[in-house]
């Protein structure tokens, strides 16, 4: 992946009396990324589902996700489009990239850490403290 691309997860709901709209919706959105120079990386009906909140008398909707990589103008350009769309009742854009980054460099470093440690059950000291010691003692 080269400096300038970046990874983005789009969300976007659909108002649910448009269902049958809907794949033509996200390929029309996904046009718009392509034009702009982006690539889709992921493009996913997630489904109805029901909202925490009613949105514009809607207590339901249908989830669509995208996943971009592009240069950012793009989303703008996409996002500019969802808020002139009366068929969207809301979108989210997260840039992804950078927590990926962080969490594969978290797990790397659990891993050598892993690595490092003694295998438990061998070699490893036991933990019985006095108490312990105690208990078993009384026991006998």
């Amino acid at each position: 992946m080269s400096n300038n691309k970046r990874q983005y997860e789009v969300v976007f709901i659909v108002d649910p009396t448009a269902d049958e709209e809907v794949p033509k919706l996200s390929e029309s959105f996904a046009q718009i990324i392509t034009d702009q120079g982006g690539t889709i990386t992921r493009n996913e009906v997630m489904g109805k589902r029901q909202l925490a909140y009613e949105i514009l008398h809607h207590k339901d909707g249908t989830f669509v996700l995208l996943e971009i990589e592009g240069s950012g103008r793009e989303i703008a350009e996409l996002e500019r489009r969802m808020r002139v769309n009366d068929r969207v009742l809301r979108y989210i854009t997260v840039r992804v990239d950078e927590d990926r980054r962080r969490a594969e460099k978290l797990k790397d470093r659990r891993a050598r850490k892993a690595a490092k440690r003694p295998e438990r059950g061998h070699s490893a000291p036991s933990r019985r403290g006095p108490a312990m010691e105690f208990a078993e003692a009384s026991n006998d």
